[in-house]
Order: C-alpha cells, then structure tokens, then sequence
C-alpha cells in the first residue's frame, strides 16, 4: 500500500512537473495582428542558397504562426513575435521574394514561387509573411480620375518592335488604355501615366508668351479616392516638370516651357524668365509665339486660342509616338500652329489682319488646315480663335483713325436714321391710337347690331314655335277626335255582329227542335250542373216512409230520425 501511495506520488509530481514546464516556459501568445518567427535549433542544415528552413531543418521556419497560443520546447527553439501586414483599401503591397527559383536570363519579374519581384500584387487584407524570406513595399493603387486615361508601359518582357504596341509579355505602350477606375497596378511591372482626355486649350500671347490650359479634375464623393487621384496627378505632374526643366536646360536661347501662374495668364503677362515658380494644376506657360511677316512686310503677332481634343482610342498611339501632354504640344501641336499660322499669314496684307473680314478668313483657313494636319495624327482640332492681333503702329495708327473716322461717319449716319425713325416710330404710335378708338367705336357699333339681330332672331324663332305649337296641338285634337270615332264605330260594328251572330244561333238552334218548349227543355239540361245526380223513386203499395228505404236514402242521417219520427 505503502509503494502504491509512493507511485502515485510520483505521478502527481511528474503531472505537475510538465504542467509547470508546458505552461511556465513553452508557451506564448501570439496577439491580435502579430506573427510569431520560430528559429529550429536542432535539426538537417540547410541546403547551399537556401534561406528559410522547411520541417525537420535547422534554420530560420518559412513557415509563420498565428494569432493564439502555442507550445514549443525552448531547448529546440526560439521565436520572435512581429507584427503582421496590413494592406490598407487603396493600397497595394508589392512582394519581393528572396526564396524560390531563379529568372530566366534578363527577367527580373517573377512568378510565385520563383525569387525576385511578384508578378501579382497583394491587395487590401493581412497577410502574414516571413520577413526573412520577402521584402513587401506597400505602395497606393492607381486611381484613375473622371476626364482622363491611363497610358499603360509594359517594364517587363521583350521589347516590341518599332513603331508597334507591346503585346502580352512584351515591353512598351500597351494598346489598352485604364478608365477613370481604381486599379490595383503592380509599379515594378506597368508604368501608368494619366493624360487629359476631351477638349484642351494652347493659348498664345503674342510677343508675350503663352499658354496650355487643361481641363480641370473632377473631385467625387469619395475623399479616399481624391486623395489617390490627387497623388496619381501629383506623380505625373512631377514628371512633367521634369520634362520641361529638361527641355528648358537644353534650350536656353529658346525656351519652350516655363512655369508661372494662371493670374499671369489671365492679365496677359510673360511668366518671369529664370524665376520659375511651382505649376499650377492644369495650365502650363509657354513663351513660344506666333509673329511672322505680313505680305506686305510688315511683322504681325498674334493672340491665338487652339481647342484640340485627345480621344481616348487614339490617346495610347499618341503617347507612343510623342509622350506625355507637354511633349505632344512641344512637338507636334506648337510646330504646326507656328508653321500654319506662318504659311498662311504671310499670305494676308497687314490691314487684312485688322479689318473684321480678312481676320475671320485667316481664322478660318488656320482652323481648317490644322484640322486636316493634327487630325491625321489623331489629335482632333474643334477651333483656332484670333483674339488680338499686334501689328506696327505707322500701319495701324492710320488704319485705326481711318477706321474710327469711317465709324464715327457711320455712327453719325446712324444716329440720324435713328432720329428719323424715332419720328417715324412717333407718327406711328399716333396712328395707331387714333386707329385703335376707331376699332373700339366700330367694334361697339358692330356689338349693338349683333345685340338687336339677335333680339330679333329669337322673337322670330320664339313666335314659330308658338305657331308649330297651335299646329301641333290641332293635328293632335283631330287625331284625337278620328281615334274616338274609330274606336266607336268598330264597338258598334263588333257588338252588331257578335249580337247577330248570337241570334243567328238561336235561330238555328230553335230551327233544329222545331218546338220552343223542346229547346227551352233542352237548354235547361244542359245548364244543369254535371255533378248532380237524379234518383227516380218509384212509389209502390205502403207509405212513402217504407219505399224511402228501396232508393237508398234510409242510410242518410236524417232519413232515419225521419223514420224514427
């Protein structure tokens, strides 16, 4: 009894022993958003290149441990406990693995399960993923805003040929543009820029420079995703200004792009030269011009506003060819204004560009020609407007004054037409009032006649009908008069007839008997009621109380208290 009681001492004691060892020095928690990195200390050692040990290796575990409670031998491992990744809604994480396989030769995107960057992206959620075996970059998801398209750059892949669109796994401009969306883009792979589609201005100032003006961007309900519209915008921004410091540097003695501000643009000012300052969204500075030589060899400068659209199918092919929005009107849309505008101004004498019709003639073959020579590029031109028109002042001056005084001549003339039918305008207004009291005395003149042929139609229409009435009510007398004359005659006729007929019966009837006191017997039977029945007594020898009892009456009641009496 005693070595039973030892032994299950013993028990006890080696219970309460692994108790204390599981629950005092192997266990940990993992909390809420965290992940626990188990290090092996004992096992195969890893293979050469590998990082991360697999089950039954000593190394670094690729595998991670959730939230919750766990259990290991601290003899045989260690564990740090790391936050997890959280992908927050309009983000993406981009995985950079260190394990895997390896690239073919000049690739640097990777599948999963191969080392180097994922192809595919993480989006929003937690994602619980060894440090040690992947570097994740969370960057923002590409949000493209309302009135514009994303441009998409293949990185990856081989080059496409010249002059043509990347295809599948093919580096350069894709065909396929991005919608205003929120795309979840992996950056390493694609390069997105966000160009305006619809209707954009190049405005020029003359000698004073000029300016491209965009559309506006459109803000939505939604502040997460114009806050990432407003970094998509920011990002392609900054590389517009890049473009432009580039351009700038390499063209000193003939700037192109500067920056400045829209109040500039509006008073009509030159954007200080070497003092840029920061671009305001959607609008860009120019200090190109359009100034060419009159036919007459005078130089003219313009104000001129272009409206040019780019489609949204025609956009990828004109990022392809020339770039972004700053690259396409530095080499494409400024050449041709400055060159057409040039060729065909040349064409007008200086005074054409100030008398109305010789500007809108050059206005409208500017327009047409830039029309046909950007729409063969695919950038559609809706308007060339001449605002201004700057021309030397010893031909404008004498223009102007002979203009003015050929103005004030005609403002005079004018004012006398004016006075003229102002009188006219007068006798007029007269006229018609003295015509209107004629209309009003004709038109009660005329309401009074109507008023007494009325009175006089409704007598007339009133006595008629007192006539038909009489007329009416006479044929109606007659009418019913004949009817009780009728009605008369035809009693009279019917009752002499049927008393006739009568008494021609009877005749018959007596003719028949040939005795009146047969047929009065005759009619007298058959009067008779049917249900009476004729008993013939015969009286013998007794009294009649005797043979009452041969006809059949002594069964009667009242015959037999007669016989009793």
């Amino acid at each position: 009894m005693k070595i039973f009681m030892r032994i299950l001492a013993l028990l006890a004691i080696g219970v309460f022993a692994q108790f204390v060892w599981l629950w005092g020095f192997c266990r940990f928690y993992v909390g809420p958003n965290q992940m626990a990195i188990v290090t092996a200390k004992s096992g195969e050692s890893l293979e050469p290149g590998q990082i991360l040990a697999r089950a039954g290796q000593k190394g670094i575990r690729e595998e991670t441990l959730g939230e919750g409670r766990h259990f290991l031998n601290p003899l045989f491992h260690e564990w740090e406990i790391v936050s997890v990744t959280i992908v927050d809604p309009g983000k993406v994480a981009v995985v950079t693995s260190k394990i895997g396989g390896k690239l073919a030769e000049g690739e640097f995107i990777a599948e999963r399960g191969e080392k180097g960057i994922w192809r595919g992206v993480l989006g929003p959620g937690k994602y619980r993923m060894n440090p040690y075996g992947y570097n994740i970059e969370i960057v923002d998801a590409i949000s493209i805003p309302i009135g514009y398209a994303g441009v998409i750059t293949s990185l990856s892949g081989e080059q496409a040929e010249n002059g043509q669109f990347a295809a599948e796994k093919q580096k350069g401009v894709r065909r396929d543009v991005l919608q205003p969306g929120l795309y979840y883009v992996n950056p390493k792979e694609y390069k997105v820029d966000v160009l305006e589609i619809g209707i954009n201005q190049v405005s020029l100032l003359g000698r004073s420079g000029g300016k491209v003006v965009t559309k506006a961007r459109q803000l939505g309900t939604n502040e997460a995703l114009n806050v990432l519209q407003s970094a998509v915008l920011e990002k392609q921004e900054a590389k517009r200004q890049d473009y432009m410091s580039k351009r700038s540097s390499s063209a000193v003695q003939d700037q192109k792009f500067k920056t400045g501000t829209r109040a500039d643009f509006e008073a009509g000012r030159a954007p200080a030269a070497m003092a840029p300052a920061p671009l305001e969204e959607g609008a860009m500075n120019l200090t190109e011009l359009v100034s060419f030589p009159s036919r007459d060899g005078f130089q003219i400068s313009l104000d001129m506003t272009v409206e040019f659209e780019l489609s949204p199918d025609a956009i990828a092919g004109i990022f392809r060819r020339y770039g972004d929005l700053p690259a396409v009107v530095d080499k494409i849309i400024m050449p041709q204004i400055t060159s057409i505008s040039r060729n065909k101004g040349s064409e007008y004498r200086a005074k054409d560009f100030i008398v109305g019709e010789g500007r809108e003639k050059f206005q409208s073959d500017l327009t047409v020609s830039l029309e046909q020579t950007l729409g063969a590029k695919g950038i559609k031109v809706y308007n060339a407007l001449i605002r201004h028109v700057e021309v030397p002042d010893e031909i404008r001056d004498p223009i102007q004054q002979a203009s003015i005084a050929i103005e004030q001549d005609l403002t005079n003339k004018e004012r006398q037409n004016t006075a003229r039918k102002q009188a006219e305008l007068n006798t007029e207004l007269s006229l018609i009032k003295q015509r209107g009291e004629q209309v009003l005395q004709e038109t009660e003149k005329i309401k009074a006649e109507i008023a007494a042929d009325l009175g006089k139609q409704v007598a007339e229409i009133q006595a008629e009908t007192l006539k038909k009435e009489a007329e009416v009510r006479k044929l109606t007398a007659a009418i019913a008069a004949d009817r009780v004359r009728v009605l008369g005659e035809a009693e009279a006729a019917a009752l002499q007839k049927v008393d006739g007929e009568r008494a021609n019966g009877l005749h018959l009837k007596t003719a028949v008997f040939n005795d009146p006191v047969a047929y009065a017997q005759w009619r007298f039977a058959d009067t008779l009621n049917p249900a009476m029945k004729l008993n013939i007594i015969h009286a013998g020898d007794g009294t009649l109380w005797t043979d009452l009892e041969k006809t059949g009456f002594a069964e009667l009641g009242g015959a037999k208290q007669l016989q009793k009496k």
